[in-house]
């Protein structure tokens, strides 16, 4: 025989529990006479009858006494399903690529405090500098991106804004350095020094542009599949590096790095958490993206200047 529907099923377990049609209504959160018509059709296509009434109490017949142990436990095993589902969406092991700068110089200070927060997710972070393909590589759930946060398919959270601006060690812009070049008071010094870049972002074309300077040329640069690297080649005096403010905030606080100039890229680009957006509102990854984001404005919190104490005038 096809199984019933669930609803009168439903219906007939939980009136069975109670022995009141009107309870079984209240925990359902629907009519007495909907509770009724679908037992009723639930009796018919049965044939036989499940209840009757003695003396103004709701009893269950001898078929309704032999169907409520395989209902029941029917119903259990669909909840230990669910919730099993549940479980493995909630907890298991969540994947994320990032590139290999933003994960060293950013997400490692605070993934313990998402750690800490949420034990039961396993961490797996994959660092590459290639955009994962998500159909492709279906073991990665999401990830952390730079860029305008325009993919196709995918949902993209801004998290954190950015902004551009040249970079070098004190020692190369206090100079003179053992090569004598000169020091750096005016963009205009960047012809010599030695430009680092990164090939995946190069932004010192629409910087210079930005400063007045399209034709400079600098005295030689220095290029870079991955950005962190310019950074760090700039830490060690090897030339001018543009950098992103979220990459370099650590190294400007502890005066390893110097801003120059004063004058920066707007914040056009972005970190961005992503995913498919058919996966999007999974457990797993709807925490994570929350507290990513959460991060993401305490950091900027962090970067503005309190305000002013002074009064009007």
């Amino acid at each position: 025989m096809p199984i019933p529907p669930l609803n009168g099923l439903r219906a007939f377990e939980a009136a069975a529990r109670h022995l009141s049609f009107t309870r079984a209504a209240e925990e359902l959160n629907v009519t007495q006479s909907a509770i009724s018509h679908q037992i009723r059709t639930l009796e018919d296509r049965l044939g036989v009858r499940l209840f009757r009434r003695l003396n103004q109490a709701l009893v269950l017949t001898d078929a309704g006494q032999l169907l409520l142990p395989s209902v029941r436990d029917a119903f259990a095993r669909l909840a230990a399903g669910l919730e099993r589902i549940t479980q493995h969406e909630r907890s298991g092991v969540l994947t994320i690529s990032v590139a290999p700068s933003f994960a060293s110089r950013w997400l490692m200070s605070r993934i313990g405090r998402f750690r800490a927060r949420h034990p039961e997710i396993h961490l797996r972070i994959s660092v590459s500098q290639h955009e994962i393909d998500f159909e492709r590589e279906a073991d990665v759930d999401m990830a952390l991106r730079h860029g305008l946060g325009v993919w196709e398919g995918l949902r993209a959270d801004r998290f954190l804004n950015d902004e551009v601006f040249p970079v070098c060690s004190p020692a190369l812009l206090h100079g003179p350095t053992p090569l004598e070049r000169p020091t750096l008071e005016h963009p205009a010094d960047l012809r010599h020094h030695v430009l680092l870049d990164d090939i995946g972002h190069s932004y010192w074309a629409a910087w210079l542009a930005s400063a007045g300077l399209s034709d400079l040329k600098p005295t030689s640069e220095l290029v870079f599949d991955e950005i962190g690297i310019a950074i760090e080649a700039a830490e060690n005096g090897q030339g001018v590096a543009m950098a992103r403010a979220t990459l370099v905030s650590e190294e400007l606080a502890t005066g390893k790095l110097v801003r120059l100039f004063g004058l920066s890229l707007p914040g056009d680009f972005g970190y961005y958490v992503v995913c498919p957006a058919e996966t999007a509102e999974r457990p797993k990854i709807a925490l994570f993206r929350r507290w990513v984001v959460e991060e993401g404005a305490a950091a900027a919190a962090a970067l503005s200047p309190p305000p002013s104490t002074h009064p009007a005038p």
